[in-house]
């Protein structure tokens, strides 16, 4: 099956891919439909994200990445009006000018937001199971 996943700087050498901080992980959203992913890259964008790119990959290749990666996969069923968390972390793990070696001490860095937020997307992703 094809899912759409959020990615900044698509097909460059700095990738990233857009994650939501669950407890101490990151979570890859990955949308069954493209309009879905479309409309939450522009809320993230009003949020002052850089803009991301929708791009189709099979759910499996996700959720391999995923897995290497130690991050977990959550499938967004069609129809589902996701809102990005109110608040973001005060640092990304993905900076678009960052060197190999900056990009892995900000995975070390990374801030977790707030107790309240992360109950906020914990329910709404247990919602959609």
């Amino acid at each position: 099956m094809q899912v759409f996943v959020l990615i900044f700087n698509a097909r460059t050498e700095n990738e990233g891919i857009h994650t939501l901080r669950v407890g101490d992980r990151n979570a890859v959203l990955m949308f069954e439909e493209e309009d879905d992913a479309l409309r939450f890259a522009g809320l993230l964008e009003a949020q002052d994200f850089p803009e991301a790119s929708v791009e189709a990959f099979e759910q499996t290749e996700i959720e391999e990445f995923c897995e290497g990666a130690g991050y977990e996969a959550k499938l967004i069923p069609t129809g589902t009006l996701l809102m990005p968390p109110e608040q973001n972390v005060d640092q990304t793990d993905w900076n678009p000018n960052a060197t190999p070696e900056q990009r892995a001490e900000a995975e070390q860095k990374a801030k977790d937001i707030s107790d309240a937020e992360l109950d906020r997307i914990r329910q709404q992703l247990e919602k959609l199971l």
